[in-house]
């Protein structure tokens, strides 16, 4: 399932990104009171109910004569394309300007579905204002205060009533992995290796392909669908910076995944957008696999290969069960290790445990380390059981989940992995008091 994109868009310093802010749970968006300050889109995923959905925030969109203005506005328009509903913020204190009408014409050209928040309508002068946002013609408005916190359940409601998350066209047992990872690291060329045959385009230049790209397979008898997330151009115009825009092609394209392949170019080594990308991989629960390509062009390769790997675990701590391959798209040197390696974490993302067998290794884990005390009380660890898969989930109940430091919460997860293979999967420990549901 794909979730929903919505934008917000809005000219500058209404307060999109307090509203982001809100809507997110956390201050990720920069707020100042200087016009223009979000100068960049921000990510978030904004979960409500039964409701989820990918947030972005833009810069503002501004007719005066700033250097920025042009790629701002050039932003804004990637992420209205992208967005399958905009969230049209406007002031409630200043009512409409120049720029509001700007925005307008552009929602309206790019005939998406349109909600109209007004933010600081807990100002006097909104009563002023008030009726002139009919003006601007559209269905939706919702009064909201990004300061005052207020209209957001309003908001989220006008947002999720028409949208369910988008399903798949592949049956169940269709395995789907997404090469990931930021541009011109050979994400296409290791997607034509992999089918043998040109079926992607494939240059030098960072961000040559536009879309999101399908390419169903067979492989030793079982179905596959790749997925080749997208680069940057956009109507024969690089209209920001590289990076940025790879991030939401990217978080699509892990929602519609089973497994995730996170490229890492070798000559250029690990840089911080290529742990961002991974970590949004992990945040879904996804199952990853960690393909180093370029290795054709690295010497001395047994010695670089423990280099690399021990580089690797030093800047991925967060996901220390990632297997790591080493392969040339170019060449199809080592090509050949990455399909059984995707197979295998497939596997173990949706392995199950009998529950006896839980329960032994967690009670043997327990009886082997207790854990600490706290203000004169210890953890009690009384049953175990796998609730999930995709990743594995488990519930353990204790007698205060309120005890659990997050060092015993990993020592259990290690023992966990020691015992059954979860290699390529995070797994996820649920500790619920006793007779908790």
């Amino acid at each position: 399932m794909r979730k929903p994109v919505v934008a917000l868009v809005g000219r500058p310093n209404v307060g999109k990104s307090t509203i982001f802010n809100r809507l997110v749970g956390s201050k990720l968006a920069i707020i100042e009171d200087t016009p223009g300050v979000t100068r960049d889109r921000l990510y978030g995923t904004v979960n409500h109910g039964d409701y989820s959905f990918h947030l972005i925030d833009t810069g503002g969109i501004d007719i005066a004569e700033n250097k920025f203005n042009d790629e701002i506005k050039g932003q804004a328009e990637l992420a209205i394309d992208e967005a399958d509903i905009v969230v049209f913020v406007v002031d409630g204190k200043e009512g409409l300007t120049a720029n509001d009408y700007v925005v307008r014409d552009i929602l309206v050209r790019s005939g998406k579905d349109v909600i109209v928040a007004i933010n600081k309508a807990d100002t006097k002068l909104f009563k002023e204002h008030q009726y002139d946002f009919y003006e601007l013609g559209f269905a939706d408005y919702v009064c909201v205060s990004g300061e005052q916190n207020f209209g957001f359940y309003d908001l989220i409601d006008a947002i999720t009533k028409d949208f369910k998350e988008i399903p798949e066209d592949y049956e169940d047992d269709v395995i789907k992995f997404s090469i990931i990872g930021r541009p011109n690291v050979g994400k296409s060329s290791l997607v034509n290796a992999l089918l043998n045959e040109n079926r992607v385009i494939v240059s030098a230049v960072a961000g040559t392909t536009r879309d999101a790209i399908d390419t169903p397979f067979t492989y030793h008898g079982e179905q596959f669908v790749v997925i080749d997330t997208a680069g940057m151009r956009k109507r024969g115009k690089i209209y920001e910076n590289v990076e940025k825009y790879s991030l939401l092609r990217s978080l699509k394209a892990i929602d519609r995944s089973d497994v995730c392949v996170i490229v890492i170019n070798a000559e250029e080594g690990i840089i911080e957008h290529d742990k961002h990308i991974a970590g949004y991989a992990i945040s879904a629960g996804k199952a990853v696999v960690i393909a180093v390509n370029k290795w054709d062009v690295i010497e001395n390769k047994d010695k670089a290969m423990k280099d690399f790997t021990k580089d690797i675990r030093n800047n991925f701590q967060f996901m220390p069960y990632a297997p790591i391959v080493y392969l040339s798209a170019l060449t199809k040197k080592r090509i050949h290790t990455l399909m059984p390696m995707i197979i295998k974490v497939y596997d173990n993302a949706r392995r199950e445990v009998k529950t006896s067998l839980l329960n032994n290794i967690i009670m043997d884990a327990y009886a082997l380390n207790l854990p600490p005390t706290y203000k004169n009380k210890r953890l009690k660890i009384y049953f175990s059981s796998q609730v999930g898969t995709c990743p594995p989930t488990f519930n353990i109940q204790v007698n205060s989940k309120g005890l659990i430091h997050f060092s015993y919460e990993r020592y259990l997860e290690n023992k966990i992995r020691e015992s059954f293979d979860f290699e390529g999967t995070p797994i996820v420990l649920q500790f619920k008091n006793k007779g908790e549901q």
